[in-house]
């Protein structure tokens, strides 16, 4: 993607939740927004692949951007607007420099430690040291990982993720389950080890029930590393399709593919309600923030976004 393209994909705008056709719309809705009687922001990233420090000013395609300092400088700063905010990552914060040839994955945990995330799924770069690299990794890690369509119980994982976690954010309960990609093909074998890869679309329609009816979540996200789409081969299971086949879900917030939406996209699921699906690129460009406005019956009524552009603009 060149600067023009990546400069399009940043902006802000409101998405109306109704049942009819969505509308996405300027920034506005202020007076709604002001009633809201419970407030959520979801701040998120996806394969950061292990750029630690901003790309270098002579690079063509982003020149200067990204950068794990700034963008903690930039979560600080969103901490002290907004009272309830979520942190999560799609997975692949694995491989591509040689912070994580040298350390194996600790020093991204580590620094997302300190950034305060609160869960993250797992992709399949995370696998490249096999599972134990990711095992002697995971100390740093002082948030769960997600993972509801891999079954570890057969290796040295076992134990070491959960399907799902809840948060209750100032009455606002949010549900959250992670699905990675069919490893088989992708990832040698040697690295996975017997994990047991189980279909994405049964296992979350399964954890979304779960969640809504049972546990009574006021709101269901899916951290996905399954990929937006697949042009090349539109059958592919993908997030697009995942959103389509399943219902209970409000948010998925995806990985693998490296797409950067222009804004969060949205789609009707198999009950004809909407879904929202979204994804920020790769290598920490941009961090996801998407506000959830709710009645006093914790009903959403609202949703606003506006992608952030980790740039030298950040000071740090």
């Amino acid at each position: 993607m060149n600067r023009k393209q990546f400069l399009r994909t940043i902006g802000g705008g409101t998405l109306a939740m109704t049942l009819a056709p969505n509308l996405l719309m300027a920034e506005g809705f202020t007076a709604l927004n002001a009633a809201s009687e419970y407030q959520l922001t979801i701040l998120h990233t996806n394969d950061q692949h292990s750029r630690i420090e901003p790309f270098d000013s002579s690079y063509t395609k982003n020149p200067n951007q990204g950068g794990f300092a700034r963008r903690a400088a930039l979560i600080q700063k969103i901490r002290g607007q907004e009272k309830n905010v979520l942190l999560l990552d799609s997975g692949d914060t694995f491989q591509g420099t040689p912070y994580f040839n040298f350390f194996g994955g600790e020093l991204e945990f580590k620094l997302m430690s300190m950034m305060g995330y609160d869960a993250s799924t797992m992709g399949n770069h995370d696998f490249d040291n096999g599972l134990a690299g990711f095992k002697k990794a995971q100390p740093n890690a002082k948030f769960p990982f997600i993972c509801s369509n891999y079954d570890f119980s057969n290796t040295i994982l076992d134990g070491q993720t959960i399907p799902y976690k809840i948060f209750n954010k100032n009455g606002i309960k949010v549900g959250i389950f992670g699905v990675g990609i069919q490893l088989e093909g992708l990832v040698g074998k040697k690295e996975y080890g017997e994990t047991v890869y189980q279909n994405p679309i049964e296992i979350s329609q399964h954890y979304a029930d779960f969640l809504r009816k049972e546990k009574k979540c006021d709101l269901v996200i899916c951290l996905s590393h399954i990929g937006y789409d697949y042009k090349d081969d539109p059958k592919k299971l993908s997030d697009k399709i995942l959103a389509a086949k399943t219902d209970g879900i409000d948010l998925i917030l995806g990985g693998h593919t490296h797409t950067f939406l222009p804004e969060p996209q949205s789609f009707m699921n198999r009950s004809g309600k909407n879904v929202l699906v979204n994804q920020v690129g790769w290598a920490g460009l941009l961090l996801g923030k998407i506000n959830f406005y709710f009645d006093k019956n914790k009903n959403v009524k609202n949703i606003s976004w506006n992608n952030q552009v980790i740039d030298a603009s950040i000071l740090v």
